[in-house]
């Protein structure tokens, strides 16, 4: 074959890759740091890739300004440590205001330091307050909680003091824990890290909710570490308990409130609830919540198929439950999932009228509603219509109205951006906030009464502009300098919209074209795949540089690198996925062999190589990782015709050896015929063209054995295909440097038909050197 892909296109394709453009867009990204209570708040402005400056806004008095004299700070610091820094590469990247905002604390790596406005002098300040990585604070800061061989103890800040809040805690039977099913029980035992404990302080500091964690009868997996970093090089076997779909037993929570002022523990008096994939006290997926004036708190309880859900509300004084709300679903409930897309539960409790705004699809829609707090008793809809509520933003108690955001009510609009609303406690006066056709991120004052909105889309680069929450503009803060990202060669994402597999079912999503596009030269496709039917897959808001969680991610799976190298990308939510109608999501429901709409993806090639001449449908390729890789996989056995190479990373090939809280959520409860088409292995004999399988070793999500079981039935049924085994590597391969190369190698050798590079290195962001 002919070389035409050398080291110059990958190193095109490397400088896109997410963590080498971190800092291509200048003020893509402006959060507010609000000042106590008030409108007032300041920002961090970039000025180029290394410099930056701080900046404070009045929208009361309008006025815009330096948070401080930068060069008299840069000189002061200077001085006092005795290290050379200039205006604006401050070394800190956040601040607060003390004494009347006449000074400023900020914290320069572990030592914290205190600057006079007036005089600009920095003096370092002397603090016995240090919080442990793996402590949790009270939000007063005199107070943190931890665990210690399986038991949760109590740290005085002021005086050192620690004090044991439980003693009768035991392996698998534990205080403050996580389920080792959270997906990182391995990882966190690998690199000797330790997590605070999951626990909920009261607003007022004096209360802690925590649970005691039943995992002794859960199935025990195991993950033998092949390459272990140890003497002997021998292989290790590492246990951990992960429950499998229709197992008897979970991990069950009970929860404890702890009293700091009376030195008491009292257990909720309310059965053992399951954990699901993580504790309800989850930071960003949390299900559980203290009031504002921490009499109470309140958590849900969801049946183990998710088709039952229970509103909680706990006394702190006595530990008494009460079931305030019940709510029964004849397919899998999914208020869960809504708020920030990770977790977590869009309800509120007012303390100013003891109602709470609960969250429901019972019409078919996303929508609110208000109950009486003290009954259980409906009040009245809070939102209605054939749109969806996305996340409460923030509840004013004292005027009444309530701030979310929501998507698909504003019409020829993409359905899944979501705007800004407010609208009255009653129902009333719903009102549009942010008239933009973009995805709108928003933050609120503390009070109430403005609020930063940057928005953008896949097309538009981000603006970042000051309103008040009426919706009167108050005035632009930022818009985003994308030059060094488009100098790279950055593709701009055209949006789409088709129809789905069914003829009548709008789609929507976004292709990337490839690099310096010839007229009249076919280019090869590739479906960046995700398979899940718990979260949205095709990006809404202009994306570069990735996510952190645990180290870069790339939603996008690399997609502006793949156009580099000569790829047209494709990414859409089929059927099946959330933030539409219910029924749009339902579509999953029972049927996880769908792989959340694989054959909408189908659908929407024939009419994109239709509506653009320059995509190969000859020539279509498949990748992702986890339900990405279960989709991947099921995308080159089930539709040949469409699909002739495959990657198919770390996938859950077969949900019966999977997660239960997966399987029995979205499939429903074990029943062999239920479960018996979803299996991967079964369609092993109609592989065509090229697959690969991707795993590591020390996948704790999603075990390695459900890549072997495919080996195996590709085996027996005499089919070549190929398989690469990283060691060390658990569930998040998608940022590994190796199998972002390979991914690259095997499209390029097999849909361009080409050479790739001999055994180019990407340098890795996580150990550059």
């Amino acid at each position: 074959m002919k070389l035409s892909i050398d080291e110059k296109h990958y190193e095109r394709a490397e400088r896109l890759l997410v963590w080498n453009t971190l800092k291509d867009v200048l003020n893509g990204k402006v959060i507010p740091n609000w000042i106590g209570e008030s409108e007032c708040f300041w920002y961090q402005r970039d000025i180029n890739t290394d410099s930056k400056q701080f900046i404070v806004v009045d929208p009361v008095r309008r006025i815009k300004k330096e948070a401080f004299d930068h060069e008299k700070l840069a000189k002061a610091l200077s001085h006092s440590i005795g290290k050379c820094f200039t205006s604006y590469d401050l070394p800190f990247d956040s601040f607060s205001y003390l004494n009347n905002e006449q000074s400023i604390q900020f914290s320069i790596e572990e030592t914290s330091w205190l600057c006079n406005l007036h005089q600009y002098e920095c003096k370092m300040l002397e603090t016995n307050k240090k919080v442990l990585p793996h402590e949790s604070c009270s939000p007063d800061g005199d107070w943190t909680v931890f665990t210690k061989d399986h038991n949760l103890y109590l740290r005085n800040l002021n005086t050192k003091e620690v004090e044991t809040l439980t003693n009768d805690g035991e392996p698998y039977y534990d205080y403050g824990s996580q389920p080792e099913s959270s997906t990182s029980a391995i990882f966190e035992r690998l690199y000797q890290q330790q997590p605070p404990p999951v626990a909920l302080w009261s607003p007022n500091s004096k209360k802690i909710v925590s649970h005691r964690l039943d995992q002794r009868k859960v199935r025990t997996l195991h993950l033998l570490q092949y390459a272990p970093q140890n003497q002997t090089g021998e292989p290790e076997a590492h246990a951990y308990r992960y429950p499998l779909v229709g197992d008897k037993y979970v991990p069950l929570i009970e929860f404890f409130i702890f009293d700091i002022e009376k030195g008491s523990a009292i257990q909720v008096d309310f059965d053992p609830i399951i954990s699901g994939m993580v504790s309800p006290l989850t930071e960003y997926s949390q299900t559980a919540f203290w009031t504002e004036d921490s009499n109470s708190f309140y958590f849900l309880n969801f049946s183990r198929d998710y088709r039952v859900v229970q509103f909680i509300l706990v006394d702190s004084e006595t530990g008494k439950a009460r079931i305030l709300l019940e709510e029964k679903s004849d397919s899998f409930i999914f208020t869960d999932l809504y708020n920030l897309g990770f977790g977590g539960v869009n309800i509120r409790w007012i303390n100013k009228s003891n109602d709470f705004i609960w969250h429901s699809e019972r019409d078919g829609w996303s929508h609110l509603y208000l109950y009486d707090g003290n009954t259980g008793q409906l009040k009245n809809r809070i939102t209605s219509g054939e749109w969806g509520v996305r996340q409460i933003i923030s509840v004013d108690e004292e005027k009444e109205w309530l701030y979310f955001t929501a998507g698909g009510r504003e019409s020829n609009r993409d359905p899944y951006l979501q705007h800004l609303y407010r609208v009255r406690f009653d129902g009333t006066e719903l009102m549009l906030l942010t008239p933009e056709d973009a995805e709108h991120e928003v933050f609120i004052s503390p009070n109430n009464t403005y609020f930063v909105d940057t928005y953008s889309r896949v097309d538009l680069p981000p603006q970042t502009v000051l309103r008040k929450t009426d919706g009167s503009f108050v005035c632009n803060l930022e818009k985003a300098n994308v030059e060094r990202l488009m100098e790279k060669g950055y593709s701009i994402p055209q949006r789409f919209k088709v129809k789905a597999a069914d003829g009548v079912t709008d789609l929507y999503g976004i292709l990337i074209q490839p690099a310096n596009l010839i007229k009249n030269k076919k280019y090869p496709v590739l479906d960046s795949f995700y398979g899940g039917p718990q979260l949205t897959h095709t990006p809404k808001k202009f994306t570069w540089g990735g996510e952190f969680i645990e180290g870069p991610v790339d939603f996008t799976g690399g997609a502006q690198a793949f156009a580099q190298l000569g790829f047209a990308v494709l990414i859409m939510d089929g059927r099946g996925t959330p933030y539409r109608s219910k029924s749009f999501h339902d579509y999953s429901n029972g049927n996880l062999e769908r792989a959340a709409g694989l054959e909408d993806h189908v659908a929407a090639l024939k009419q994109l190589t239709q509506r653009f001449p320059f995509l190969n449908k000859n020539s279509v390729g498949i990748y992702g990782e986890s339900g990405g890789g279960y989709g991947a996989a099921r995308a080159i056995l089930s539709y040949p015709e469409t699909y002739k190479v495959a990657v198919a990373g770390c996938g859950n090939h077969d949900q019966r050896y999977y997660l239960a809280f997966w399987g029995e959520r979205f499939q429903g409860m074990y029943d062999p015929e239920l479960y018996k088409e979803q299996d991967n292995t079964l369609l092993v004999s109609r592989l065509k063209g090229k697959l690969l399988l991707v795993t590591g070793d020390m996948d704790d999500n999603v075990h390695p054995s459900l890549t072997i079981r495919m080996v195996h039935a590709l085996t027996k049924a005499n089919k070549d295909f190929d398989l690469m085994i990283l060691p060390n590597r658990h569930h998040g391969i998608g940022a590994d440097v190796y199998y972002i190369r390979r991914r690259w190698d095997y499209f390029v050798q097999h849909l361009l038909k080409v050479e790739p590079p001999k055994e180019y290195s990407i340098k890795d962001p996580m150990y550059p050197g």
